[in-house]
């Protein structure tokens, strides 16, 4: 697989996740890549309230860290 293609579809679970309503609330970063945590923070019962992903590709890193320095300017 293209490295692109690698960080296309870790940006896609990354987006699936925020839109479905989570959020991240922790990051855990080790040598080979990342952790992410993510909360949903809506209504739906039926969803999980925690959900995980690891996150492999340099780019992908770089993605959710934007998104989560504008979501910690969103909360301040």
């Amino acid at each position: 697989m293209s490295s692109y293609r690698e960080f296309a579809l870790e940006r896609e679970k990354i987006d699936f996740l925020l839109e479905q309503g989570y959020v991240m609330t922790a990051v855990t970063e080790n040598l080979s890549g990342a952790f992410i945590e993510f909360t949903y923070e809506g209504n739906d019962p039926k969803k999980e309230k925690k959900e995980r992903l690891q996150i492999l590709h340099p780019d992908s890193r770089k993605y959710f860290s934007t998104i989560l320095f504008q979501q910690q300017k969103q909360t301040k």
